[in-house]
């Protein structure tokens, strides 16, 4: 069995999530703690929130995989920017431990000229002034494309960034299947190798999430664009060796394909298949 979700909205509350997620057949789920783009967030009702704990504990649901806004920026060269980041950071670690126990991912950010370096310097700094030992939360570092100046883009960065930051039992890492692809490693061809790249660097013990989608590009593209599993250039039967992989098989995969509803459905309904 696999835990196997996609993103929800949460405008109508956490518990609505966890009912929407046990219709589309899935247990595990992901949201945004803010708006994505614009960084307000959403009241909790520590009721809802209170509920939505009971639900995925009855229904024996994976670990969930909260994402934080596209927005917050712990390394941009303006300090500003910077700033708002942190307070983003700060409060939804805060708003984290309403549903105590589960992941917390983030895109590390883009350093917007400052170098890799400083940027790398930055984003450990950000979590050190966050993190605390009395968490509930763990918080995940995404894999990233290398778009732009990301920071992320290799396992290498990754693992520079944790190396920096004090309280490293409370840092994992999300790979993200289109953004390593489109980073260059080639997880169609050589997914073991990759998968012993990871763990030689950073440790198979911080893999803790997997975002699962195609790509709309060439290995190594450094673009970004999700497609529908099966629809881009990783294909359907690397995408599901991955889900397969003993390494891989017990973490929560979060779909970020472009569908609807019905979409995710039957992605879903897909995925769970491959384990019966």
């Amino acid at each position: 069995m696999i835990c196997i979700g996609c993103h929800l909205s949460v405008t109508k509350g956490y518990e609505a999530m966890g009912k929407t997620m046990l219709s589309f057949g899935g247990n595990t789920f992901a949201w945004f703690t803010r708006n994505p783009r614009g960084g307000k967030s959403k009241p909790i009702i520590p009721e809802d929130a209170a509920r939505l704990n009971t639900l995925i504990k009855e229904n024996s649901f994976g670990p969930l995989v909260a994402h934080g806004s596209y927005t917050m920026n712990l390394c941009s060269a303006n300090e500003e920017t910077r700033n708002n980041g942190l307070e983003m950071l700060k409060q939804d670690m805060e708003r984290m431990e309403l549903v105590p126990g589960h992941y917390y991912n983030f895109h590390p950010g883009s350093h917007t000229g400052l170098g890799t370096e400083k940027g790398i310097e930055l984003i450990a700094e950000g979590l050190n002034a966050v993190l605390r030992p009395e968490m509930n939360t763990i918080v995940l570092l995404e894999t990233m494309a290398g778009k732009g100046s990301e920071v992320g883009k290799s396992f290498e960065e990754l693992q520079r960034i944790i190396d920096r930051v004090t309280y490293k039992d409370k840092l994992g890492v999300c790979f993200d299947t289109c953004h390593v692809w489109d980073a260059g490693y080639d997880i169609v061809n050589n997914l073991d190798c990759v998968l012993t790249q990871f763990d030689k660097i950073i440790g198979l013990n911080r893999l803790k999430a997997v975002h699962f989608n195609d790509s709309k590009n060439d290995c190594g593209s450094h673009k970004d664009r999700h497609e529908k599993l099966g629809k881009g250039m990783i294909g359907i039967e690397a995408l599901k060796q991955i889900a397969l992989h003993p390494v891989m098989e017990k973490l929560p995969f979060i779909l970020e394909t472009p569908n609807d509803d019905e979409g995710y459905i039957s992605e879903i309904r897909t995925v769970n298949e491959w384990f019966c």
